[in-house]
């Protein structure tokens, strides 16, 4: 429906173009007409195919895209006489060079000019430019601009711009307004200041096509600048306060349309979609909880109120369950499948791996032993008998409760009466393959769970046509993870610490962040440290090896090894961040700590302290620098998977917590959902306001959302219910 809703009529208000550019029509060439935003980039002037496709790269393939492609930051250049330059402030001056001499450094060639005015003198130096020996000379005129900084006692610009005048220099005017030079994110084969000429130049005929997309009473009631003003400032700023205010207006623009998008997929999923209503009465409840042997935590108890609260209804249930690490969302989703067999319904519970399924089909059949309830696993290396017996008894009914990982969305599987879907780890599998299983049946019931804790803001944004519940409670008998930030002169007391629990008799993971050693970076790898670690650091115990370019029959018999106790320590990229659970791992080295996101490492230590022994985990930095140690001693300080995730997402941005564009929805251009958390609610309200009243987005005041959500959402919105 929202497909539908959002298509756009066909127009022809513009010639249709032949694959070399040129009018379709033959016989006599229609006038020249100012380019469309909907245009390919390419037809602008100064931009042609190869430009073309260096643009799309960037993300830009039509004018519209490179019209709203903003700058990152704006260079704030100021005229000043050279006695009043400040450190830290970009700056032009204008005056004569009275020295020039080049010289090497470790650095290359450099070559330095003493610049002097009628105020005093400043020191210009250019590394790695040759070349500019022959642009200057003593005598000459020039304009340099640059950031200012200081060198033995004289205002120094490194590198600036220069421009060499005539002998009438004009005076440099102090009291002149500011100019604020855009800053575009570039590559090397199409800097910056081609991007801004290519901007400068078309942006003054295309700003008249930039429509507006509220009502003016909307525009005040919000505080709200123009659009078109706003488009314009971003690139071309007359003021300070001028970006600020044409950002707040464009960041809402992004967050409103996406909001509406998520709206829209929430509204499509429960308008006139029907479910089997599950409900779960005081009788089903204690035979349940009887099959558990330990009382749940009263976190677990909310999320099983919530959960039965949503299956008792005749529409379908969607809802995330997220959690730390340990803190019991498998029990949760175990209760949420024993309700629909006990209404005579089937669930399935898809995990990412097959080594996680088996898992959880073990666990799963150690609750359930001596029980009616029949549990089937569903993995890829069954053998064909294993498989058949498998798919001919869901398809009968005849399993209860089905496990098993991606083999559960194949064409082969049939289930008879589907009640209830469990995704665990739900950002590991694609959005196309989570909505294939919600497609299995009449209607099923849908429960995701993560143990990536999800930031409020990012859960409206990625996840708002889901609930939300969380476990923020961890079962007694957990004790926290401790975590130390170990710096290069400590790492070998780290490995000593790591020897002393193998001696008695614990297990410890080793991971890296890459499998092989790269000539871009300078970073130990899993597969070279392997021989070290295995013949030197830890030679009385036996190492075993998993990375994820490993086949996956030998990755998980390793990892089946060390879970049996026949490996002590294992060597390991991040392959295990979503792993089984062993009792005897107590210890974690993590090397090269501050190459990962700090939901990542969280992930990663929660590996360790899952039997009755305290968890340890040490993380290797690669150098003794501050800010990187001050980032990672946030793990140290707290072992609050939320709290953790929000500082992730400030400093890192959704892609770390979800993987990289796994949401399905576009990247916002603009806006931060830290940054802007105020006006991500207020879009969240107009959103729903708007929605309520015209879910069609059929007014004419809503024409231009409708266009902007047809062009930019319409992949997204019917995949987004897929979470």
């Amino acid at each position: 429906m929202a497909k539908d809703l959002l298509r756009q009529p066909a127009t022809a208000d513009a010639p249709r173009r032949s694959a070399r550019g040129n009018p379709a029509d033959h016989s006599i060439a229609p006038p020249a007409r100012t380019a469309m935003l909907s245009d390919e980039v390419q037809y602008l002037p100064g931009v042609g195919p190869r430009r073309a496709a260096l643009l799309a790269r960037l993300g830009v393939r039509t004018v519209r895209d490179l019209v709203e492609y903003f700058p990152a930051r704006h260079e704030k250049q100021e005229a000043r006489h050279i006695e009043n330059l400040e450190e830290g402030m970009t700056a032009t001056v204008a005056g004569k060079i009275v020295a020039v001499s080049r010289r090497f450094t470790r650095r290359g060639p450099a070559i330095s000019a003493t610049l002097m005015d009628n105020t005093g003198r400043a020191s210009l130096t250019w590394f790695h430019a040759g070349w500019m020996a022959d642009r200057i000379e003593r005598g000459a005129q020039v304009r340099a601009t640059g950031k200012v900084s200081v060198f033995q006692n004289l205002a120094q610009m490194v590198n600036p711009k220069i421009e060499v005048i005539g002998e009438d220099v004009t005076p440099v005017d102090e009291s002149a307004p500011a100019r604020f030079v855009p800053v575009y994110p570039a590559i090397a084969e199409l800097p910056s200041r081609v991007i801004a000429k290519l901007i400068g130049d078309n942006l003054g005929r295309l700003l008249d096509q930039v429509e507006e997309w509220y009502p003016p009473a909307y525009l005040r009631e919000r505080k709200l600048c123009g659009r078109r003003w706003a488009v314009q400032s971003m690139h071309r700023p007359a003021k300070d306060n001028d970006v600020a205010s044409a950002r707040r207006r464009l960041a809402y623009d992004e967050l409103l349309c996406m909001q509406i998008a998520v709206s829209l997929a929430r509204r499509r999923l429960r308008a006139g979609v029907e479910a089997h209503a599950l409900p779960c009465n005081a009788e089903i409840d204690r035979r349940i909880r009887r099959r558990f042997g330990f009382a749940l935590t009263a976190a677990q108890d909310r999320a099983i109120r919530a959960i039965t609260t949503d299956m008792a209804r005749p529409r379908p249930m969607n809802r995330l369950l997220q959690g730390d690490v340990g803190c019991g969302k498998t029990v949760v989703a175990l209760y949420a499948a024993l309700v629909a067999v006990a209404n005579g319904r089937q669930a399935a519970i898809m995990a990412p791996t097959e080594l996680l399924a088996c898992q959880h089909h073990r666990s799963i059949t150690q609750y359930l032993a001596n029980s009616r309830v029949r549990v089937v696993l569903l993995v890829g290396r069954m053998s064909a008998s294993e498989r058949r017996e498998a798919l001919e008894r869901i398809e009968a009914g005849e399993a209860d409760l089905v496990v098993g990982t991606h083999a559960l969305i194949q064409e082969s599987v049939r289930f008879a009466r589907l009640g209830l879907v469990v995704v665990d780890e739900q950002h590991r599998f694609g959005v196309r393959q989570r909505a294939t299983i919600r497609g299995k049946g009449p209607s099923p019931h849908y429960l995701i769970m993560t143990a990536t804790p999800i930031p409020r803001t990012l859960a409206m944004t990625v996840f708002g046509d889901l609930d939300v519940t969380t476990i923020d409670e961890l079962p007694p008998g957990r004790s926290p993870i401790v975590t130390r930030v170990v710096p290069p002169a400590q790492h070998a007391s780290a490995w000593a610490a790591v020897q002393t629990r193998l001696a008695l008799g614990e297990q410890a993971y080793v991971v890296y962040p890459l499998v092989d050693e790269s000539d871009k970076v300078e970073m130990k790898a899993a597969k070279t440290e392997f021989e070290r670690i295995r013949n030197q650091v830890f030679s009385k115990w036996k190492v075993g090896l998993v990375h994820g370019r490993m086949n996956t029959d030998d990755r998980e018999a390793a990892m089946r090894d060390f879970a049996a106790g026949k490996l002590q320590v294992l060597v390991s990229t991040t392959v295990i961040e979503v792993g089984i659970d062993v009792p005897a791992a107590t210890c974690m080295v993590i090397e090269h700590a501050e190459r990962f996101g700090l939901s990542q490492l969280h992930q990663l230590r929660g590996r360790v302290g899952r039997g009755r022994g305290r968890g340890y985990c040490f993380l290797l930095a690669a150098s003794d620098g501050a800010a990187e140690n001050e980032r990672l001693a946030v793990l140290a300080r707290t072992t609050d998977g939320f709290r953790i995730a929000e500082e992730d997402l400030r400093l890192r941005g959704p892609g770390e917590l979800l993987g990289t564009r796994q949401h399905g929805l576009p990247e916002l251009r603009v806006a931060d959902l830290v940054a802007d958390g105020d006006l991500l609610r207020m879009a969240q309200r107009d959103a729903e306001s708007i929605v309520h009243e015209d879910s069609r987005l059929a007014a004419p005041e809503h024409a231009a959302l409708r266009r902007v959500l047809a062009e930019k959402y319409e992949p997204a919105i019917g995949f987004l219910s897929a979470g």
